[in-house]
């Protein structure tokens, strides 16, 4: 049975004699014919490596073939190209620049075959790759900024235990992202990975959503019911906006944090469960538990292991990486018939200061995606074009004697400097001309 995956992309690329070769050598080959349909199976497999044909190349095909490469980054690419392809300039720097290896078409099999090889084993070396396909779990964190490559190793070494782990950062950075990180690399991937917005429960069903209920315990409990807490056993729970948390409900999960049991609502005994709990915060949590608005407790025992999600305006280098992430992905959800940002939105992207961080970018290329009426996304579709400056305010004095040393110029010029006929345009007497041109230093 086949045990690797590879994705062929380009309609040159799936050779029936290739195929059923490399087959019989054990890899699983899905063929895309385009990079939207491409984007779609990256969706639903998980590929180590891929095998790309661009044939009669040129530097659009290479732009847009660099930007879906820039998208899926932890693919190891084979590209597969002409002998008048490999003359162009952008074709070798794409070669250079996004892929593992190179293959001169027509493709000779056992070449190609042990160029996939050696990619797919590089690709295993990979932080949170496996030997193969199945059950790889990778990070959902996309960035290459020093900032996140730092926060990449910290998940890693924070994944290695079960300590409590406390995520802050600003609203939009993604934090929840940072969480599902952790639990993938961790011993506890294959166990559930259950979300709990504090700040998004009303208050009166807070207790029965986190700690469950049994039957009868209220008007309307009409069944037992397991509380999300319990829900998350043998995995991880994640807590996010925790500074929302009501404080009696704080007292409840610090003795849960401490006992490792619950107490369902009208149960008469504490229930073990087993859960590794990371929480997160946008706020200052120091300055709630000085205010008393947060147990001094409860914070210690969640502040083990602090992590911190940078804002989306220290990894200025990923904006352009991230744009073009969701663009793919977005194009893999709907399809689409954009090829990609224009020079000028990458532009606006990066000189953008994002208060919104990653949530703010998501959101942008959402909307231009659908607002777009050209090939290209342009500034104005992501709402980013540039503010039209604001005109020169002066007083009106100085506006009147402006005016009128312009029209007097103009007057002039059009008059080829005959003073008697530009008089008669501004319909004044000419020693009335002479006057103005000397009040405003004109010659003719």
């Amino acid at each position: 049975m086949p045990t690797r995956k590879v994705l062929f992309i380009g309609p040159k690329s799936h050779d029936a004699a290739l195929c059923e070769q490399l087959s019989a050598e054990e890899w699983d080959i899905h063929i895309a014919l385009s990079l939207s349909a491409a984007s779609r199976l990256i969706a639903q497999h998980r590929f180590l490596v891929g095998f790309v044909v661009l044939s009669d190349a040129d530097a659009q095909a290479c732009a847009e073939l660099d930007a879906f490469l820039q998208t899926h980054p932890r693919i190891e690419w084979v590209g597969g190209f002409d002998a008048r392809s490999l003359q162009l300039q952008p074709c070798r720097d794409l070669i250079f620049e996004r892929m593992f290896d190179h293959v001169t078409m027509p493709v000779d099999a056992p070449r190609l075959a042990a160029t996939l090889g050696h990619a797919y084993g590089r690709a295993t070396l990979r932080p949170g790759a496996a030997g193969t396909d199945a059950g790889v779990r990778v990070s959902p964190i996309v960035g290459q900024a020093p900032a996140i490559a730092r926060l990449l190793r910290q998940i890693q070494r924070v994944a290695k235990v079960d300590a409590p782990a406390l995520i802050t950062g600003e609203s939009g950075t993604g934090k929840e992202l940072v969480a599902q990180a952790i639990h993938n690399a961790s011993s506890r991937s294959e166990a559930p990975f259950v979300v709990v917005n504090c700040g998004a429960i009303p208050a009166t069903l807070i207790q029965s959503e986190l700690f469950g209920h049994e039957k009868g315990a209220f008007t309307g409990a009409d069944r037992q019911r397991r509380g999300l807490i319990e829900s998350a056993n043998h995995g991880t729970l994640f807590l996010d906006e925790i500074g929302d948390l009501p404080l009696d409900m704080q007292t409840n999960l610090l003795r849960f944090l401490q006992e490792g049991t619950i107490d369902r609502v009208g149960g008469t005994r504490a229930v073990q469960v087993d859960v590794r709990v990371i929480a997160a915060t946008h706020v200052d949590l120091e300055a709630a538990v000085a205010s008393g608005a947060f147990r001094k407790d409860l914070y210690y025992r969640l502040n083990v292991l602090p992590l911190s999600a940078p804002p989306l305006r220290e990894r200025g280098e990923d904006i352009g990486l991230l744009a073009q992430h969701y663009f793919g992905k977005f194009c893999g959800e709907r399809g689409s018939a954009l090829k990609g940002f224009s020079r000028r939105a990458m532009q606006a992207l990066a000189a953008h200061d994002w208060p919104g961080n990653v949530r703010e970018l998501v959101n942008r290329i959402r909307r231009a995606m659908v607002l777009a009426e050209g090939r290209l996304i342009d500034p104005v579709d992501l709402g980013l074009e540039p503010a039209a400056e604001n005109p020169i305010r002066m007083p009106l004095d100085e506006a009147r004697l402006e005016a009128e040393r312009h029209a007097i110029a103009e007057s002039l010029q059009f008059a080829g400097k005959n003073v008697s006929h530009a008089a008669k345009q501004l319909r004044i007497s000419r020693m009335t001309l002479y006057r103005l041109m000397a009040k405003h230093r004109i010659t003719a």
